[in-house]
């Protein structure tokens, strides 16, 4: 009998977990954003900054926010570890794309990396988190122009370019918000869950 009851307090209160992707070129701040993540969800500061190296692989952080558990997979984004981002893909609810709007001379090799994963079957359906990054910077490019210069309105996915600053924490929290009410609504969180 207690396994019974304990089961359906687990079902009724278990809260479910949505894997999201964060990927985007090396030094886009992709790092720096999971950490900022982690801090605005926990309380807890995360590294500094400056104690912060380029990915190589993987970082994985996992915090409770709107709801839900998030594990976040933040991969590396130098052009040698790219070919390891589909290993993700397949159970991934959502990816958060991070441009450096400081770097508009990588745009197009931002771009190229976005539309090569969203190629993939693995992430069809997939709500998309543009971050345009960096915009405590003075020389950044604002949300529309960075949509625009990534040519973003050809995406047929649920898609949101958010102003950010990983290092500030703007943009953070309504970006997040917007991305896990999206992942609810989608197709793509139920099929997951059959396969299960």
């Amino acid at each position: 009998m207690f396994s019974l009851l304990y089961g359906l307090w687990e079902y009724v209160w278990r809260k479910e977990e949505l894997r999201i992707l964060i990927l985007g070129l090396d030094k886009a701040g992709k790092t720096s954003l999971l950490e900022n993540v982690k801090e605005l969800c926990t309380g807890s500061p995360g590294l500094e900054p400056t104690s912060i190296v380029p990915t190589v692989g993987l970082n994985v952080g996992r915090v409770e926010a709107h709801h839900a558990q998030l594990l976040f997979w933040d991969l590396g984004g130098q052009a040698g570890l790219r070919s390891i981002w589909d290993k993700y893909f397949a159970d991934s609810h959502a990816l958060i794309f991070v441009v450096d709007s400081t770097r508009p001379a990588r745009f197009e090799e931002a771009r190229t990396a976005l539309f090569r994963a969203l190629a993939s079957r693995e992430l069809f359906g997939v709500p998309v988190l543009v971050l345009a990054n960096k915009q405590d910077a003075a020389d950044a490019q604002p949300p529309a122009a960075v949509q625009q210069m990534l040519g973003l309105d050809e995406l047929k996915v649920p898609l949101r370019v958010q102003e950010a600053s990983a290092l500030t924490g703007e943009g953070l929290r309504d970006g997040l918000q917007w991305l896990v009410a999206e992942i609810r609504r989608s197709d793509r969180a139920g099929l997951l869950r059959q396969r299960l």
